[in-house]
């Protein structure tokens, strides 16, 4: 099985390999117009990969788009089941690398990895950067079905929050979990019972992914002997839940479900929060 992380300097020796694809996936448009790895086609996180409705009780921030519709985006970028596709963002997978690739792997895509340190390593290592767009040779749509990795709606994720058997993790930062700030949503907190393993505490200081061993033992921990079938994470809106869950990936473990209306639709159904107010 593909290792779901690749070195910078792994990179560069893949750069003219056929069948590679080179993703963007920063948040802004307009660094990657700017600068980007050579190469790289953009994708937008509210356009390609969400269906952004009116109401985020209904769904969260960034639900998902349905798998058509996917599908559909993966073809206009030029990707095929025989793609070997590589995601990158600037925010170390955070916005929104660990997203793309949770996305792929949901549809059954083999070949897919996130950049080891995303841009700003790429880019120390030698990789060449440009402002040029390049056009992707469009295909026809990726023919797919559903989504294949395990997911929560918010009925489970209710049921959980009162169940001993099961955990809940919040990936937020540690101020938002304990309801300190809210710079995003409309209401503080967290879900009564969770527990807070912040994304950021996957990286080392220099925005690469701790060792798979030290992430292991950090989740199985965690985890406290309960299947991946019990537990259950989530974060604001469902993208940075999903860079835990490629560092689950890197550790050799199981995935846990998916939470992807996450803390923007709990919150925002009259629900039970935590710290009481």
């Amino acid at each position: 099985m593909i290792n779901p992380l690749i070195k910078p300097e792994a990179l560069h020796q893949l750069a003219k390999t056929q069948n590679l694809v080179l993703i963007d996936a920063q948040f802004s448009y307009s660094n990657y117009e700017k600068e980007h790895l050579d190469g790289a086609i953009h994708v937008n996180l509210n356009k390609d990969l969400s269906n952004v409705g009116e109401n985020p009780a209904q769904g969260g921030r960034h639900p998902l788009p349905s798998v058509s519709a996917f599908g559909d985006t993966l073809g206009k970028l030029g990707i095929s089941p025989e793609s070997h596709v590589i995601v990158y963002d600037d925010k170390s997978a955070a916005m929104s690398a660990a997203r793309f690739w949770w996305m792929l792997k949901a549809i059954g895509h083999k070949k897919v990895q996130v950049l080891n340190g995303g841009f700003q390593a790429a880019k120390i290592h030698g990789f060449p950067v440009n402002d040029k767009i390049p056009n992707p040779q469009p295909l026809s749509a990726y023919l797919t079905q559903t989504w294949q990795l395990p997911m929560a709606e918010l009925e489970e994720v209710s049921t959980a929050s009162e169940k001993a058997g099961q955990i809940i993790i919040d990936v937020r930062e540690a101020e938002r979990f304990l309801g300190i700030k809210e710079p995003i949503d409309l209401i503080a907190g967290h879900i009564p019972g969770a527990i807070n393993l912040p994304f950021s505490e996957n990286l080392d200081e220099n925005g690469f992914f701790l060792p798979k061993e030290t992430l292991k033992e950090k989740y199985l921990k965690a985890f406290n002997g309960k299947t991946s079938n019990d537990i259950i994470v989530h974060c604001g809106s469902g993208v940075t839940a999903c860079h835990t869950l490629l560092a689950i990936a890197h550790a050799g473990l199981n995935s846990p479900k998916l939470y992807v209306g996450s803390w923007s639709e709990w919150s925002r159904n009259d629900l039970p929060i935590a710290p009481e107010r």
